[in-house]
């Protein structure tokens, strides 16, 4: 099973694909986090941030989560993912691809601002400083039309979060 993230930055997808992880590794189910930053710094340092540049990135994160599927790991593909044309190219190209939404409202990013970009990307324009490609603000981010889960993590909690997506990830891996 290939489960895609999307959501934007602070929006707790890292925070809850390791929640996750560790729910499901006590119940002896094998899972992997593709983490996109992690990724993007290790196999993908070639892309930048344009859409070409990271529809690449998720389909490469796509492509090792699908080896991983292969082989009855679940694999978390932990990355904005921010455009719909690519997470259905994703849901076409491989078996069992499920998207979850982890959606925040940006008032609720902004305060977080766990890496400093919303700030970043607020600054004028012509600041130095400035981030000119915050997916969300200043870049693009389409909501998945319709998603097989949603997580709203500016209004659950981590454990409701967590025993939602562990239970959705369950009743897939029971189905088939």
């Amino acid at each position: 099973m290939i489960v895609q993230f999307c959501g934007m930055s602070g929006s707790g997808k890292t925070t809850l694909a390791g929640s996750v992880k560790k729910e499901l590794e006590a119940q002896n189910i094998a899972v992997e986090i593709l983490d996109g930053d992690e990724y993007r710094r290790k196999l993908c340092p070639d892309l930048g941030f344009s859409k070409a540049d990271r529809n690449q990135n998720i389909r490469r994160l796509a492509f090792v989560a699908s080896k991983l599927s292969a082989h009855k790991v679940v694999a978390i593909m932990c990355a904005i993912n921010p455009y719909e044309d690519i997470r259905q190219e994703i849901a076409n190209a491989y078996l069992d691809v499920k998207t979850v939404y982890i959606s925040c409202q940006l008032d609720e990013l902004i305060r977080r601002d766990t890496k400093g970009l919303y700030k970043k990307a607020l600054l004028p324009d012509g600041h130095p400083d400035k981030v000119n490609n915050l997916t969300g603000v200043n870049d693009p981010f389409e909501a998945p039309r319709n998603p097989d889960l949603l997580i709203e993590s500016g209004i659950e909690t981590i454990d409701e979060s967590t025993r939602k997506l562990a239970e959705f990830i369950t009743a897939q891996l029971n189905a088939n």
